[in-house]
């Protein structure tokens, strides 16, 4: 089975002092490879055993034992990337121009972000997305994902408890706006938009080019 706990892309105290070692340790080694774990013993002797883990997210019902354990494994590893040391700060690359465009400002995305991040109730995750050709901030509650949706994930905030408490203990806020000055990969986010600027594209030509052959063939 290819279902493992996938290794952080920097040092356990890489993100210190915004985010201990000893939470990282905790938030990847325990919380994230139970997700996984528990992913891999929902698929075993199934159909989706030998699927990717965005295959058995986009498969599995929404609210059921493998989905809420498959794209929970699947947020965790997309959070990481989402940060990084001497992250965060204003937006650099494609995104910046975007985010002015979307929001009017980087300031009014700061404010934004919080806002939602900060009211989500309970447990959940906070994404900067692409819908369409504009950026939306969203909120999603325990292990929904923007995966399963039309829209596309540029990088994400975990606001479960266990991502900050220990850290922060009930200061949200702070741990949020930690998050956005010192945190944030503007180039994961960069390269997500890519990807999916890339996709768009691509698809377009693959339209242009069936109907040119459908307008041919009538």
């Amino acid at each position: 089975m290819s279902l493992t706990l996938p290794p952080l892309p920097y040092a356990l105290d890489a993100l210190e002092p915004h985010v201990s070692r000893r939470t990282l340790a905790t938030h990847h080694g325990r919380h994230h490879a139970a997700y996984v774990e528990k992913t891999r013993a929902l698929v075993q002797r199934t159909a989706l055993e030998g699927a990717s883990l965005e295959e058995i997210v986009r498969s599995s019902a929404m609210g059921s034992p493998l989905f809420n354990a498959a794209a929970q494994a699947w947020n965790h590893a997309f959070l990481w990337h989402s940060m990084c040391s001497g992250g965060g700060g204003a937006a650099r690359g494609a995104i910046a121009p975007l985010i002015d465009e979307s929001f009017g400002s980087h300031t009014a995305f700061c404010q934004q972000f919080v806002t939602v991040a900060g009211d989500q109730f309970g447990s959940g995750w906070a994404w900067l997305v692409l819908d369409g050709t504009r950026l939306r901030i969203v909120a999603t509650p325990n292990a929904e994902t923007p995966l399963v949706t039309s829209l596309v994930p540029l990088l994400t905030i975990d606001v479960w408890e266990h991502a900050y408490y220990l850290d922060y203990q009930n200061r949200r806020l702070d741990y949020i706006a930690a998050f956005l000055a010192h945190l944030v990969n503007w180039d994961f986010a960069n390269r997500n938009l890519g990807g999916a600027v890339d996709r768009a594209q691509a698809a377009t030509a693959t339209s242009i080019q069936a109907l040119g052959a459908s307008t041919g063939a009538a």
